[in-house]
Formats: structure tokens, C-alpha cells, sequence
């Protein structure tokens, strides 16, 4: 039987996570999954719900959300003609294998490992959240061939494994093949998609021991959170946008990659 307070203290829990994720989606153009999995964590965690199992459900919550908020976000760039749909076209199968796969490898694994994957893939991204410089470039042209493939694979697997969408990944290898930024993340939205989805289908065949079970779950997604986190995203992302557009977002886009590697060596710290 599922208690009233324990409901109300969850909801509370998501209602304050998917404000802040969506504030930040918005502000920095970063998808909320690096801000979900953690902070879907160290919340069930703390009603009591620590299992081997509960980063695969962070996980799946997460990667759930994005199918909603990529389609609602593609549509908003592709109004602005901002997407770059030959490289969808090229890349998306390569992804969704990728991230097919990444379930398969995500099913097997222990809390304990994911969190350490999660981690040091942290690390990575608030490095570049930090340091990174839109002007790096590796090539004048994007990969073709082999190179696609295997780079589109690798983007599907790693994402999944740490539960976000096209965005943290996508963006910074697009720029480094010389797509300009804003093509870039608007490009990412729709990685997102092709990401998310297969995954998801792939984690609601992915059972969860009863005693291991937050409330409302459906194979390894949790409905509240789910719920909940689309519902604030959709509230709060535009106030992000709006907080963009008034200052220059490069120093908060720092001070957040200072934030993932904090986050990201906790995650680790709690895993070792």
C-alpha cells in the first residue's frame, strides 16, 4: 500500500528537480538529463528506494522525458529552419543502434557501475561545459563512411548509459566538424529523439523487483517522475530562454560545467 506522505514527498522532490532542469535546459541549451539522473538518484535514494537497480531507473525516467521534450524542442527549431535534417537523415539509424545496444549493456550492469560510467562521462562534459571553446574544429566536414557510423554508434551508446539525450554529446562533436553552434544544438534536439526512443522501449521490458520499486512504475520507468518532470520542464524551459536572452550566458555556462564535475565526482565518490 502506497503512503499519501511518501506520494506527497516525491512529488515535492520532482516538482523542485524538473523546475530546475527546465530552467537550465532553457538557459544553457544543455538537455536535463545531466541534471535528472543524479538528482533522480540522490531523491529516491533518499525515500529509501537505494537498490542495484535504481540507476537503470534514473536512467529510463530520464531517457523517458527526452522523447517528449525533443519532439516539442525539434519543433521549435525546425520553425526557425535551424535543423540540419541531412545529417538526421544520415546519422539517426547509427544512434538508435547505438543506443539500442547501450540498454543491452545497461540492463546487466550494477548501480555501482553505471554510476562510475556516469561519472567519469560527467567529468567529460563539465570539462567541456567549462573549458571548451566553440571554435575548436577537428575537420571543415562531417564524418562519412565508417567514421560516421562508428561515431553515431558511440553518441547512442554513451548517452544512454548516462540517461540524456543528443545534446552533451552531439553538440560539441557537431562543432568540431564545423557545424555552427546554433545548427548544432538545433541539429542535437532531434539526435535526441532517435536516442530516447529505442532505449525506452528497450527499459519498459526491463522488470524491477517488486521490493526495489518506487511507487507507479511501469518496467524500469517511474510515471510520477516521468510526469511530473515534463509537466515542469514545459512550465519553466522558457523561463530559462528568457533569463538567455537578457545576459550573457557563457560565464553561467561555466559556473554549471563547474557544477557537473562537482556532481560527477560525488557520483563517483559514492560509487567507489
Amino acid at each position: 500500500m502506497i503512503e499519501t506522505s511518501e506520494l506527497l514527498m516525491m512529488l515535492v522532490l520532482l516538482l523542485i528537480i524538473g523546475g530546475i532542469a527546465g530552467v537550465i535546459a532553457g538557459l544553457l541549451g544543455v538537455g536535463g538529463g545531466i541534471i535528472l539522473v543524479p538528482a533522480f538518484y540522490f531523491a529516491f535514494e533518499y525515500l529509501g528506494y537505494e537498490s542495484i537497480y535504481l540507476m537503470q531507473i534514473c536512467l529510463a525516467t530520464s531517457l523517458a522525458t527526452i522523447i517528449i521534450t525533443s519532439i516539442r524542442s525539434v519543433q521549435a527549431h525546425h520553425r526557425k529552419n535551424a535543423v540540419d535534417w541531412s545529417i538526421i537523415k544520415k546519422w539517426t539509424v547509427s544512434i538508435s543502434l547505438g543506443a539500442i545496444v547501450g540498454v543491452i549493456f545497461a540492463a546487466r550492469l550494477s548501480s555501482s557501475a553505471l554510476m562510475i560510467i556516469f561519472g567519469v562521462l560527467g567529468i567529460c562534459v563539465g570539462l567541456y561545459l567549462s573549458f571548451g571553446k566553440v571554435d575548436w574544429r577537428i575537420s571543415d566536414e562531417m564524418p562519412k563512411g565508417f567514421k560516421r557510423i562508428l561515431l553515431a554508434i558511440i553518441l547512442g551508446f554513451g548517452s544512454v548509459l548516462m540517461g540524456i539525450g543528443g545534446g552533451s554529446f552531439g553538440v560539441p562533436m557537431m562543432t568540431l566538424f564545423n557545424v555552427p553552434i546554433h545548427r548544432a544544438i538545433a541539429t542535437a534536439s532531434a539526435f535526441g529523439f532517435a536516442i530516447a526512443l529505442p532505449s525506452v522501449i528497450g527499459f519498459l521490458f526491463l522488470r524491477i523487483p517488486i521490493e526495489a520499486r518506487p511507487p507507479l512504475m511501469i518496467g524500469s520507468i517511474n510515471l510520477l517522475a516521468f510526469s511530473v518532470i515534463v509537466f515542469m520542464t514545459f512550465l519553466t524551459t522558457p523561463i530559462g530562454v528568457k533569463i538567455a536572452h537578457s545576459m550573457d550566458p557563457k560565464p553561467l555556462k561555466r559556473i554549471f560545467g563547474i557544477f557537473v564535475l562537482v556532481m560527477a565526482l560525488n557520483i563517483l565518490r559514492k560509487a567507489i
